[in-house]
C-alpha cells in the first residue's frame, strides 16, 4: 500500500456514508472499521510526508437531490440504485464535523488547510488556447473583397450607392480585420461547388444578415433596406417607408431609365445580429445541403483543408424531458407507489438535461489550421466511446471550442432535396420562381385556391407539406395572423421557432387587440431596429436585444431607459417574457424556400405530392394510404385517440396521412406498389398526374436494402417465380409475405416447376 501510495501528490479520504458500500458487500462488518481505515491513511500520508484532503465525490448539491440520480440509475438498469450514498455538496462545518473522529486539529488540517494548500499549488493556466485559429487559404482576403465589389457594381453600378458601399465597407472591415475572409471563402466555394453540381444550398442562422455573404453568393437572403433595382441598367431606388418590412412586399415598378421592370428585395435585417456589435464575433455560417449532397461537401471541404485538419465536431447528448419522463414513471410503477403531478413534473426537472452520452453534430466541421496538433485545442474520440466506429470526434463539445477553430455547419436538410427533385420533374427552375404569385399566397390564408372543403381536411390553411408552415401549431398561427405579406410569413416563421414568443405573448397581444401584429415582437432583430427607433442608441438596443433573445429579459438599469423614450409597458413586458428569439435572416431563408414548395403545389400537384412524400418513403405507409380517404381518416382518429401517448414513429405517420387526405381530396389516388414498376425509394407520377406509383420502401417491413435488391435483380431480367424472386433478390420469407400481403406476388407462380398431372 506504502509503494502504491508513494505514487500520488496527495491521499484523500471521503465520509463514511460514501464508504458505507463497504459495510454492504462485506468487505467491513462495522462502522468503526471505516473510520479505522480513513486513520490508517491518514498515517500512511504522514509517514510519506505527504498531505492528505478530505474530499466529498459531490454528486448533486442537496441531500434530496439523490431521488434523481436513484431514478436515473434505475432507469440505466442499476440493480442497487435505490441505496445511494450521501454524495450532496457538505459544507465546510458539515466537514469538519464528519472528520473530528481524527482530532480537531487533524479535521481542520485535511478539511481546510491543505485542500487549499494543493488549490494554491495549482497554475493559473488555459485548458485550450483563448485565441482564435483559423485556417489558411493564401490571398482569401482579397478574393472575398474582389467577388463581393464584383458582384455589388454588377447588382447596383459603378460607383456604388452609398448605402450600399457604406455596408460593404463596415462589413469587409470586420470580417478581414479579424480574420474572418477564410470563412467567407470557404463558404462561397461549397456553395458554389453544390450549385454547379445541380443542387440548391438553403441558409440558416444569421448568416443573412450580412451583405457580404449575399454578394459572395452563400446566401439568397439580402440584408439591406427594402429597395428596387434593375436588372439591365442597375438603377437602384431605397425606400425609407418604417411600414415596408421587405422589399419583396413592394408594388411592381419600371425602370425609369430604361423602361426594364426592377427587382424587389431587401430584408432590413442587422449585421450586428451575425458578428456582434463590434463585428469581432466569431461567424456561425450554417448551410442547409441537400441531403444526398451532404456527404459530396463534407468529402469536399476535405479537399479544401486536407484530410488530416478536418474533424467531425463532437457533441454532448443529454436526457430528453421524454427520456426522463419514461424513467420517473417506469420507477414509479416497479415501487407501485403513485405520484401527483406537481411532484412529477419537479422529478422530471430534475432529471432533464443531465449528460446521457457523447455524440457527433449532424454536420458539424471542426478545421484545423495546417502544421498544428489538434489536441492544442482538444482530445479525439469515438462517439459513445464505441470502439467498433471509424467516425473521429473532437473529444470538447464543439461550443467549447468554436470560437477557436474554424467550425462549419454543413448539414443535411429536406427542402433542397425537395427543390431539386421538383426541377427534375417540371423542368421549372426554382431561382426564377415569383415570390409574389397572390395563388400561392392565399395557401396561407385558406384552403379555397385547393378546391377542399376544410372541414373534410381538418384544416383551414392549404399549407400542409409546405415546409415549417404545415404544423397544427403553424397553421393555428397563420388563422390568428391572417397573413398578407411575405414579412408576415417572416414574422410567423420567428413566432414558431422561438421560445414564449408567440404562445402567451404576442398571441395575446394580437387576440385583446393591444398591439398589431406588425407591432408585436416576432425576431430578434425587431427589438434593435424599434429601440433605435425610438431614439435609444444604437450600443444600449444592441445590448438590451442581446439580453432578451437569450431569455435574460430586460435589466433593471435599462427598464428607465426605455420608459424615458415612451416605449409602451406591454412592449416591456413582453420582452421579459421571451426565453429564444429567431433570428430574421434565419426565417427569411426559410419562408422563400416554403414559397418555392408551395408555388409548385399550387401548379404542379402531382409533382408536389411526389417529392414531399419521396423523401419520407420509409415513414410512408402504402397499406394504409392505397386505401383512400376513409383508410386514411380511420387511421388519424386511431393515432389522435392516443393523444399525448402516440409514439414518434405514429407522429410522423400523421403527417403523411394529413397531406396524402389532402392529395385525395384533390383528385390524386395512390396505386398500390408494383413489383415490376415502383422505384426502390421514390414515387412516380402517373396517368398523366392523376395517380401516384409508391416505391417498393413504402412497404411497412420492406426496408431500403430488400428494396435496392429487388430493382437491381429486376433489372437484369424478368422474374419467373417466387421462388426466382427470393433467390435472386436474396429476401427474406418476411419481406416476400409483406409483398404477397399487399398483391404485388398475384400474377406469380409459387414456383417455376412445371406440373404434368
Amino acid at each position: 500500500m506504502e509503494q502504491i501510495a508513494s505514487f500520488y501528490d496527495f491521499l484523500e479520504i471521503q465520509p463514511r456514508g460514501n464508504n458505507k458500500f463497504l459495510l454492504d458487500n462485506g468487505t467491513f462488518t462495522s462502522e468503526q472499521s471505516l473510520l479505522d481505515m480513513n486513520k490508517s491513511i491518514y498515517g500512511m500520508a504522514k509517514e510519506l510526508d505527504k498531505r492528505i484532503v478530505a474530499t466529498g465525490d459531490v454528486h448533486f448539491i442537496d441531500p434530496e437531490d439523490e431521488v434523481y440520480r436513484r431514478i436515473l440509475m434505475a432507469g440505466k438498469g442499476f440493480e442497487d440504485s435505490d441505496d445511494q450514498a450521501p454524495l450532496y455538496f457538505k459544507n465546510t462545518q458539515e466537514m469538519l464535523e464528519e472528520f473530528a473522529y481524527l482530532g480537531l486539529d487533524e479535521a481542520q488540517e485535511v478539511v481546510i488547510e491543505n485542500p487549499k494548500y494543493i488549490c494554491d499549488l495549482i497554475e493559473e493556466l488555459i485548458p485550450i488556447p483563448s485565441d482564435f485559429y483559423p485556417p489558411e487559404i493564401p490571398g482569401a482576403e482579397k478574393e472575398i473583397e474582389y467577388l463581393t465589389m464584383q458582384e455589388a457594381k454588377k447588382l447596383y453600378g459603378d460607383p456604388l450607392p452609398k448605402l450600399v458601399n457604406d455596408r460593404i465597407r463596415k462589413e469587409l472591415d470586420a470580417i478581414i480585420n479579424n480574420g474572418f475572409a477564410v470563412l467567407y471563402l470557404t463558404a462561397h466555394k461549397l456553395v458554389r461547388k453544390s450549385n454547379e453540381d445541380g443542387y440548391l444550398v438553403g441558409s440558416r442562422g444569421s448568416v443573412g444578415s450580412s451583405l457580404v455573404a449575399t454578394l459572395c453568393g452563400i446566401t439568397e437572403v439580402n440584408p439591406l433596406s427594402p429597395h428596387y433595382r434593375c436588372p439591365n441598367c442597375s438603377e437602384s431606388e431605397f425606400i425609407n417607408d418604417i411600414n415596408v418590412r421587405s422589399g419583396f412586399d413592394l408594388p411592381n415598378k419600371v425602370c425609369q431609365r430604361c423602361n426594364t421592370e426592377m427587382i424587389k428585395d431587401g430584408h432590413n435585417i442587422l449585421f450586428e445580429v451575425f458578428m456582434g456589435f463590434k463585428g469581432d464575433k466569431v461567424p456561425d455560417i450554417d448551410l442547409n445541403f441537400s441531403g444526398e449532397y451532404q456527404p459530396k461537401a463534407h468529402k469536399y471541404t476535405e479537399e479544401i483543408f486536407g484530410k488530416e485538419n478536418v474533424f467531425r465536431a463532437g457533441t454532448i447528448a443529454t436526457i430528453a424531458q421524454k427520456t426522463a419522463f419514461g424513467f420517473v414513471k417506469n420507477y414509479f410503477e416497479e415501487r407501485k407507489k403513485s405520484l401527483r403531478n406537481p411532484e412529477i413534473n419537479r422529478l422530471l426537472a430534475g432529471c432533464t438535461g443531465v449528460k446521457r452520452t457523447t455524440g457527433q453534430h449532424p454536420g458539424g466541421l471542426m478545421v484545423l489550421p495546417k502544421g498544428l496538433d489538434v489536441h492544442l485545442f482538444t482530445p479525439l474520440q469515438r462517439p459513445a466511446d464505441d470502439l467498433k466506429t471509424d467516425t473521429i470526434t473532437t473529444h470538447f463539445d464543439y461550443h467549447a471550442i468554436s470560437s477557436r477553430l474554424v467550425k462549419l455547419d454543413i448539414l443535411g436538410h429536406d427542402d433542397p432535396t425537395v427543390l431539386k427533385m421538383l426541377e427534375d420533374l417540371t423542368g421549372v427552375n426554382c431561382r426564377a420562381i415569383n415570390l409574389n404569385d397572390p395563388k400561392v399566397f392565399s395557401l396561407f390564408r385558406s384552403t379555397e385556391i385547393l378546391g377542399i372543403d376544410p372541414k373534410e381536411l381538418g384544416s383551414r390553411m392549404g399549407t400542409l407539406g409546405i415546409p415549417e408552415f404545415g404544423t397544427k401549431f403553424v397553421r393555428q398561427m397563420l388563422e390568428d395572423t391572417k397573413p398578407q405579406t411575405f414579412s408576415d410569413l417572416i414574422m410567423i416563421s420567428g413566432f414558431s421557432h422561438g421560445t414564449d414568443v408567440w404562445l402567451h405573448n404576442a398571441q395575446d397581444l394580437i387576440r385583446n387587440k393591444i398591439a398589431k401584429v406588425s407591432e408585436v415582437i416576432s425576431t430578434r432583430d425587431d427589438i434593435m431596429l424599434y429601440l433605435t427607433k425610438k431614439g435609444i442608441k444604437p450600443d444600449k438596443a444592441f445590448k438590451i436585444m442581446e439580453d432578451v433573445r437569450k431569455g435574460n429579459g430586460i435589466r433593471s438599469e435599462f427598464i428607465d431607459l426605455l420608459e424615458d423614450h415612451q416605449v409602451p409597458d406591454w412592449y416591456i413586458r413582453s420582452c421579459q417574457k421571451i426565453k429564444y428569439m429567431f433570428p430574421k435572416a434565419h426565417a427569411a431563408a426559410y419562408v422563400i424556400m416554403a414559397l418555392r414548395i408551395a408555388y409548385f403545389k399550387i401548379h404542379y400537384p402531382a409533382a408536389f405530392y411526389t417529392s414531399f412524400f419521396s423523401v419520407r418513403a420509409d415513414e410512408f405507409d402504402s397499406e394504409i394510404i392505397v386505401g383512400g380517404i376513409k383508410a386514411i381518416k380511420n387511421k388519424m382518429e386511431y393515432i389522435d385517440k392516443k393523444g399525448g401517448e402516440s409514439t414518434q414513429t405514429e407522429d410522423k405517420l400523421y403527417t403523411i396521412l394529413e397531406v396524402s387526405l389532402e392529395m385525395f381530396l384533390r383528385g390524386i389516388r395512390l396505386k398500390h406498389v408494383d413489383l415490376n414498376n415502383s422505384d426502390a425509394k421514390c414515387f412516380k407520377i402517373d396517368e398523366g398526374g392523376k395517380s401516384l406509383l409508391p416505391p417498393l420502401v413504402s412497404l411497412p417491413g420492406l426496408g431500403q436494402n430488400a428494396a435496392m435488391s429487388i430493382v437491381n435483380a429486376r433489372s437484369k431480367k424478368p422474374f419467373t417465380s417466387q421462388d426466382d424472386l427470393r433467390t435472386r433478390a436474396k429476401l427474406t420469407k418476411t419481406v416476400i409475405e409483406v409483398l404477397n400481403n399487399h398483391g404485388c406476388l398475384s400474377t406469380l407462380p409459387q414456383s417455376d416447376q412445371i406440373t404434368l398431372f
